[in-house]
């Protein structure tokens, strides 16, 4: 089982977000994502949304760094860890622009970008990008099989669908993968149906333990019932850890201990059939979260 990190500072709400990150900014990020790929970590992850309304500001913050010039950004100073969109809204956006920025950015990363999207919930973004709100879901669906034409290895893809038709448009640099993989956020049952018939992955959004496997065994049942085979990644959201013991109260739900403790509760999620999991530190600050990444990665390894 992989396991992949959330960095901090480049989004901020208050559900997760530490109180030090409200002063961070590109240099914390850099040194965290460096930590992450230094340690051994699968992948870094950045989140999207375009613009938050007033309602939700007090809650979600207004702090949202753009995903693809993110990662790119930290493409440039890492040299292993999978970059990974948690997630990219891409109902938002045409499917031929999104291919252009993502299919850039896994060139010049030398092939690390898995592509993770969702539907997003902000009704107001939609609003103010001309995009039905109310049709997300069937909007994501053909986004998907769009981005799978615009994603692969054809310089000029072909799409025809309802609501996006293009041919006859080259694009180029084309994605170092030949196949991008695309992980499918969400756990209403509409995303765990979409990410069995459609990804190559699933994220879920903060499902418990006790719901996970019940998740699964559908999503498997799904694919079998479609006849689909090959490679596909089940994803999960761990407990906030605190590598170590902590002077200072990182809350009820927050696992502590030594980093091989820490490995041994984490490694339930493997038995449910999760093959890559994501993992948050409580942290007081960017060198207490450094360490911590360090320390989890020397003593576990790349897999838990």
């Amino acid at each position: 089982m992989e396991y992949g990190i959330q960095l901090p500072v480049q989004s901020q709400s208050t559900i997760y977000a530490e109180p030090w990150e409200a002063g961070a900014g590109p240099e914390d990020l850099a040194e965290v994502a460096g930590a992450a790929d230094r340690a051994g970590f699968a992948y870094i992850a950045a989140c999207d949304h375009v613009a938050v309304p007033r309602r939700l500001a007090p809650a979600m913050s207004t702090v949202w760094y753009d995903p693809v010039a993110t990662l790119a950004f930290l493409a440039g100073l890492t040299e292993r860890v999978r970059l990974l969109s948690h997630v990219a809204v891409v109902g938002l956006r045409h499917p031929l622009l999104t291919a252009k920025q993502y299919a850039t950015l896994d060139h010049l990363s030398g092939g690390r970008l898995i592509l993770g999207v969702g539907a997003g919930h902000v009704q107001e973004e939609f609003e103010a990008l001309g995009v039905d709100f109310a049709g997300r879901g069937p909007v994501l669906d053909e986004s998907i099989d769009a981005l799978r034409k615009a994603l692969g290895p054809e310089e000029f893809p072909e799409h025809h669908g309802k609501l996006y038709d293009f041919e006859g448009l080259g694009q180029r640099p084309r994605p170092a993968q030949s196949r991008v993989p695309v992980w499918v956020g969400g756990s209403s049952p509409a995303a765990v149906r979409r990410a069995a018939l459609k990804g190559d992955g699933w994220l879920p959004q903060g499902d418990p333990r006790d719901r996970l496997p019940a998740q699964i065994d559908r999503i498997r049942r799904l694919r079998a019932e479609a006849g689909i085979e090959g490679p596909f990644s089940v994803g999960a959201i761990a407990e906030p850890l605190y590598v170590g013991t902590s002077t200072w109260d990182v809350g009820c739900r927050t696992l502590s201990g030594a980093p091989d403790a820490l490995a041994e509760s984490l490694r339930a999620y493997r038995a449910m059939g999760v093959d890559q999991i994501q993992v948050r530190f409580r942290s007081r600050g960017r060198a207490e979260l450094i360490d911590q990444i360090a320390a989890f990665g020397a003593d576990i390894g790349p897999h838990l």
